[in-house]
């Protein structure tokens, strides 16, 4: 079948697998798409979610117990499956460890889902995906989706280019569209070189890459998602806590710091607490966005915001809203959840405007039949 024949008349319809709090559904509901169905096992997370959308098609639990015969008819599957046994701050246990090997989960789905698959899938995850175990969890993937029918595409993008939040991740689309052409396209800033050279050492794999041009970047900055809190707020670190964060400075960040409160205006920098040579220190971006926002479980995942200027620095833990602006979610609600609970969950979801354009400039055209692909040569 082809897309335009699998797609339902009105908007397409979304079976989003570990949905989170709901931003990959905020992303695509921009773009023209309706969430039928989704799923996460957090119940903080559902929560979130609850503040923002009616939940009745959330289904709580373990997507072990997901059967296909569960999902109603949908054009497209998502699954932000979970890093940590493949993101550099984790364990690196790959596809085999106990939490990323939910991705085999989805795939079962999908094979139970028989004449029902949908016609395209999303998947996204860390770009360290692409290298776990010498590669070959990447390929397995690959490899399991094209048994399932799917052509795949593989981009990167950086949530830098809409947002002040430098976050690259790694996307993987699954059509069942047919391939037209050969050709092998060019490296660019959402196909770095490693794609088409993996294509050419594994010819026996399905890839193809969609002529689609990558976006312009947006110049931002962390000024615009700031809370502008005053000086009194009870946020802010106290004065010996405030001294233990200068005091672990090293000389290289003890010099940006004056350079800052030096300055004749107000100022920000994101700072992580790192390790080094067995001392824990704090480390602050020498740029005016903030780091990879985590998953807080621990202290040395969550940022810290540093404001100085005019011959004084304050310290305090980012907030949840400034997490949510990061995202590209200003006007998320947060519900009844603690920081901490709403930190995580921003930290462990995906940037919407990342989405939204994926979804407006590939899955929408992918879906209407309007997107041409183009094979990768199978030899140099």
């Amino acid at each position: 079948r082809t897309m335009g024949e699998s797609r339902a008349s009105g908007r397409p319809r979304v079976a989003e697998f570990f949905a989170g709090i709901g931003l990959v559904r905020a992303a695509l509901d921009s773009a023209g798409f309706e969430t039928a169905w989704a799923n996460d096992i957090e119940a903080a997370k559902l929560a979130m979610y609850q503040a923002n959308y009616d939940a009745e098609l959330f289904r709580l639990g373990d997507v072990r117990e997901v059967a296909g015969a569960d999902l109603p008819d949908v054009e497209l599957a998502t699954a932000s499956f979970p890093c940590t046994d493949l993101s550099l701050a984790g364990n690196r246990a790959g596809l085999a460890g106990v939490q990323s090997s939910m991705l085999w989960e989805f795939a079962r789905i999908l094979e139970e889902m028989k004449g029902r698959k949908p016609a395209a899938v999303l998947l996204e995850n860390v770009p360290s995906f692409a290298t776990s175990h010498g590669g070959s969890d990447f390929r397995a993937a690959i490899s399991k989706l094209n048994e399932l029918g799917y052509t795949c595409d593989v981009i990167v993008m950086d949530a830098r280019w809409f947002v002040p939040q430098s976050r690259p991740r790694l996307f993987v689309i699954g059509t069942q569209v047919p391939i037209t052409g050969a050709s092998r396209p060019s490296p660019s800033p959402i196909r770095p070189g490693w794609i088409s050279e993996m294509a050419l050492a594994h010819p026996e794999l399905k890839l193809a890459a969609a002529p689609i041009e990558p976006p312009h970047a947006t110049e931002t900055s962390l000024s615009e998602v700031v809370e502008r809190l005053k000086p009194s707020h009870d946020r802010w670190w106290d004065v010996e806590r405030t001294a233990r964060f200068e005091d672990s400075l090293s000389p290289i960040q003890t010099d940006r710091l004056a350079r800052m409160k030096q300055a004749k205006r107000k100022a920000w920098a994101t700072a992580y607490r790192r390790t080094r040579n067995g001392r824990a220190v704090w480390e602050m971006r020498p740029d005016t966005i903030s780091g990879c926002l985590r998953t807080a479980r621990g202290g040395s995942s969550k940022q810290a915001l540093v404001e100085a200027g005019r011959g004084e620095f304050r310290v305090r833990w980012m907030t949840p809203r400034e997490y949510a602006r990061l995202q590209g979610a200003p006007h998320f609600k947060l519900g009844s959840v603690s920081d901490n609970q709403a930190l995580f969950g921003f930290g462990d979801a995906v940037c919407v405007p990342v989405i939204e354009w994926i979804a407006t400039n590939y899955l929408q055209p992918l879906l209407a039949g309007q997107l041409l692909e183009t094979e990768f040569a199978q030899a140099a």
